[in-house]
């Protein structure tokens, strides 16, 4: 995570423009076309924010503005608008600047008609009626202001550059036999529903299929607005207690199943070294006609130095199988590189909302009782809409609580 000072460097050059600590992080989404989106949430007013806030905020907003300008000076230059790569970059700083440059207008404006408002108080000469509506309109304003300085506090926390990015979803059968296999269907299907009510597309790149139903293994590409921002408060550990498909005797059964969300990467981000990769032929074989079932289309990937093995089938020909399987592993690889990255500054922060790592436990599926535990955020929501596709909720809380966290943190900052 970039530190919040880094903000008053960008305006002194067009490559700083890009840094995430001036780029505002998402308000938390609507949750779903299955209920209302709920109140986001409203975070605590640190006090010694509150207090340094003006100060603090100022130099920081008026850098954002003038880099704000700067890259609206640039887009106008007929060079940059002849290069589509650099102008589509540009016109995406430029947008991320834009929310809270337009709340940094408005709060001048609010302190100008405020300094009118209390112009008015003194010009009353007696008259109570003027002064009240005077006085009213000065605590009104009093309010925007106070309600736009948090705002535009939280506009200018970091940024988590892999927000916007598109996923993999990985979700594996853990403990539980044929029950966890069933487990892990089910949790493709919830999240299968959430991305259709957001507008998403979601490409089954690999799937081995359960003997009683489910998988044992199914990885999926989510394409859509921001997903990960969102879907990677799903990485980690679903545990399930119900009564099986497969259960005669109507006992209940606690079974898992893993869920990894790894960003999209590209090979510029990842780089794989054709030695360390042995890769065999198979046929696939079910649905798909002569070609998939006479034809040696599925792609065996294996990564020699990690061991990460890819078998590729989805696709009807073996250059489109060789092509996913590649894209698979590097999201696997890059993974990796981020959880080394959090264990060096895991140390360094405070884990408030969860690592999200494979191992750790976030959520238990409740069937007698007809209720979603989530660990992380203590709470509890109604089975049935959560288990058809209905997460925002919890998606919202995991953002609001790491909006938390980073105010903690930038609190800490201001009173050293």
């Amino acid at each position: 995570v970039a530190p919040i000072h880094a903000v008053d460097d960008m305006a002194m050059s067009t490559s700083a423009m890009m840094g995430v600590a001036h780029q505002p992080l998402r308000s938390v989404p609507r949750t779903s076309r299955f209920t209302p989106a709920p109140a986001r949430p409203r975070l605590t007013r640190f006090t010694t924010v509150a207090m340094a806030a003006p100060d603090f905020l100022i130099k920081k907003l008026e850098s954002s503005e003038r880099t704000h300008k700067e890259l609206t000076f640039r887009l106008a230059d007929p060079d940059v608008a002849s290069d589509a790569k650099e102008f589509q970059k540009l016109s995406k700083a430029l947008g991320e600047l834009t929310g809270v440059v337009d709340m940094y207008a408005r709060y001048k404006e609010c302190q100008a008609e405020e300094a009118d408002a209390r112009e008015m108080v003194k010009d009353a000469a007696g008259d109570a009626e003027m002064e009240a509506m005077a006085r009213e309109e000065i605590a009104a304003l009093k309010g925007e202001m106070e309600e736009l300085e948090e705002k535009m506090t939280i506009a200018l926390l970091p940024k988590d550059p892999l927000d916007d990015k598109n996923i993999m979803l990985e979700i594996r059968a853990g403990t539980g036999g044929d029950e966890a296999g069933i487990w892990a269907g089910d949790l493709w299907r919830m999240y299968q529903r959430y991305a259709q009510s957001k507008g998403w597309s979601a490409t089954i790149l690999s799937a081995n299929a359960a003997d009683f139903g489910g998988y044992k293994e199914i990885v999926v590409e989510i394409n859509g607005d921001s997903v990960y921002s969102e879907l990677k408060w799903e990485a980690g550990v679903h545990r399930v207690q119900r009564v099986p498909a497969t259960e005669s005797q109507g006992r209940v059964q606690t079974s898992t199943a893993t869920v990894a969300v790894m960003p999209e990467v590209d090979e510029v981000e990842v780089k794989i070294d054709d030695k360390d990769i042995e890769i065999s032929t198979a046929r696939s074989g079910g649905a798909g006609g002569q070609n998939v079932n006479k034809v040696e289309t599925a792609i065996d990937l294996l990564h020699k130095p990690t061991g990460i093995r890819v078998f590729c089938t989805e696709e009807r020909t073996q250059l489109k199988n060789r092509i996913r399987a590649f894209q698979i592993l590097r999201a696997k690889l890059f993974e990796i590189q981020l959880e080394e990255q959090e264990k060096e500054i895991a140390g360094r922060r405070k884990a408030q909302v969860g690592s999200g790592a494979r191992s750790e436990k976030i959520r238990t599926y409740n069937w007698k009782d007809s209720r979603v535990s989530d660990h992380r955020l203590g709470q509890n929501f109604p089975l049935d809409n959560f288990i058809g596709g209905d997460i925002g909720p919890a998606i919202g809380g995991c953002q609001a609580m790491e909006q938390q966290e980073k105010l903690e943190e930038l609190n800490a900052e201001m009173t050293v």
